[in-house]
């Protein structure tokens, strides 16, 4: 259970520091993957069916309305239509 512990608040921390839509979606698929090995009784499955989960709740929630996130060649991150919308 430490570990769980320790793995969330280390997950948690880079949700908070992601500044893209991009980085948010791998964070929230990261978050799935630990949260699916630590509760599954197949880690690896649990990991992957979780990483799925995780990163694509997040990815529905970061494009809702359409903009999203980009970091340009400056390190400079702008607001736009998303490309693929």
């Amino acid at each position: 259970m430490k570990m769980l512990s320790l793995a969330l608040v280390i997950v948690s921390a880079g949700a908070l520091a992601a500044c893209t839509s991009t980085e948010r979606t791998a964070t929230g698929a990261g978050a799935g993957a630990v949260i699916g090995a630590a509760v599954s009784s197949n880690p690896l499955a649990g990991a992957a069916i979780g990483a799925v989960i995780g990163g694509f709740g997040t990815y529905i929630a970061e494009v809702a309305d359409g903009q999203c996130q980009y970091r340009n060649s400056s390190g400079q991150i702008y607001t736009t239509r998303c490309h693929w919308l």
